[in-house]
């Protein structure tokens, strides 16, 4: 059996360990452990002592903690190996033998498990529900009643969304949009990924109003593919300005759902350009961006299906693929995970480009759900984890509106309360996590008890 063992040697020799311009040997840490056969080819590594406030909690990361390499509070790590047979008797009995072993840890094989797009849906909507809290969330009384989600996309087709769903749910006809030269009515147009987005924003929020905007249905010419789009959502991103500044301040609450993006340097201007959008906070369309943020609205963006692992065939940009308006800090970009916590390979990793702390989180995505492209074909892509992540935001808008909690606020809880899947604290596969229901829920109580 392959072990980590935790060790409290020396101070002198936990600040080798910890100093990087030292080199520290496991004889140097643990020479002779009763039972271990200790691997001289593992350098050790220091341990950091998670220092909370005084009231605090040492393994909550959710709440503030510092982190001590100081010699008198770090601990340092060493790997060996105990004979199968002995083991139980020899994991009982090494921290008795040595009072300087403070833990024994499993060291497992690890392989890759990703989710690829051609793999079947992995659980379904319900797994989604069950792990997004949805009958908690409701209790609550945060269910999406009277927020108004917008999913910008392809259209929605109302009766499909009605029939997997089984439930009606509202659309608002009035405060839907069509960019110039789309005809078709709000939840009329044809059965595609703009249904599947709406089917996936119900799920943690069933009662929400959606607005049916199809920017990606354009056709009109422009100077090129990604120019066409980003007038469209200029254009429709206004109007979403003027739905947000109707409503009452007191009980203001507009989402906004984006799963596109741009997807190759071909359609832009060259970084540097004062024209780039890509890397170019000064772009109109980003510049507008972060005006709707400052007028109330919550404003989220798939992080893209650029992952190293499984990407997309569409993808150009050699690197940092998550590019433009998705990248904004003004913005939740969402990556995706399956129903098993796992990142799914065509997830797009940061760095961002606007903000290089991206993606924010993970959402659900790759299962079975509104089977808008088919029985067997699962809602996937981050484009389906980012209207996941906005149906959320949507049940929490029901009680907490912007007057009571700013779209910035409402980013920052949904990143503390984020389940760490990834390197300790943000990593640029997972962000800060994957969204918690249960942590929003707890947050915004510890927040109405303050």
């Amino acid at each position: 059996m392959r072990v980590l063992i935790q060790l409290r040697p020396s101070p002198d020799v936990v600040a080798a360990v910890a100093d990087p311009g030292m080199t520290a040997t496991t004889a140097d840490v643990a020479d002779g452990l009763p039972g271990v056969v200790l691997d001289p080819s593992f350098t050790p590594v220091a341990v950091p002592r998670p220092v909370p406030p005084p009231d605090g909690d040492p393994l909550s990361l959710r709440r503030p903690v510092r982190f001590s390499f100081a010699a008198e509070d770090a601990s340092v790590l060493v790997r060996g190996e105990i004979s199968d047979d002995e083991a139980s008797v020899r994991l009982a009995l090494l921290p008795a033998l040595r009072a300087d072993v403070t833990g024994v840890f499993a060291d497992p094989v690890i392989e890759t498990n990703l989710t690829c797009g051609g793999d079947p849906p992995v659980g379904d909507w319900h797994d989604v529900e069950r792990l997004l809290a949805v009958d908690e969330l409701a209790a609550a009384g945060l269910d999406g009643t009277g927020v108004a989600l917008a999913v910008l996309d392809t259209g929605i087709n109302a009766p499909h969304v009605v029939r997997h769903l089984g439930r009606d749910f509202t659309l608002d006809a009035g405060r839907s949009w069509n960019p110039a030269g789309v005809t078709g009515k709000p939840g009329e147009f044809e059965v595609g990924h703009g249904t599947m987005c709406a089917f996936d924003t119900l799920i943690a929020a069933p009662r929400a109003t959606l607005l049916d905007v199809p920017v990606l249905l354009s056709q009109r010419p422009g100077g090129s593919a990604v120019d066409g789009l980003l007038s469209d959502a200029v254009a429709a991103f206004a109007h979403l300005r003027a739905v947000l500044e109707e409503q009452p301040e007191e009980t203001r609450a507009l989402v906004v759902s984006n799963s596109w993006g741009s997807f190759s340097p071909r359609w832009d201007f060259p970084v540097g350009h004062p024209g780039n959008y890509s890397d170019n906070p000064a772009h109109p369309f980003n510049l507008i961006v972060a005006g709707l943020d400052d007028a109330g609205a919550d404003v989220l963006f798939a992080a893209g299906n650029c992952g190293r692992d499984c990407r997309d065939g569409r993808c150009a940009f050699p690197d940092r693929p998550i590019v433009g308006a998705n990248s904004h800090s003004r913005v939740l970009s969402v990556g995706g995970v399956d129903t098993g916590g796992e990142r799914v390979g065509y997830s797009s990793q940061g760095p961002g480009r606007l903000d290089e702390r991206k993606p924010d989180l993970c959402a659900y995505t790759h299962f079975s759900g509104s089977r808008a492209f088919g029985d067997d074909q699962p809602d996937s892509g981050t484009s389906a984890a980012c209207p996941v992540a906005a149906g959320l935001v949507a049940a929490v808008r029901t009680r907490w509106p912007v007057s009571r909690l700013s779209p910035a606020q409402l980013r920052t809880l949904l990143r503390r309360t984020a389940d760490d899947h990834g390197t300790m604290g943000f990593d640029h596969d997972y962000g800060y996590g994957v969204a918690d229901a249960r942590g929003v829920l707890a947050a915004l109580v510890r927040r109405l008890e303050a």
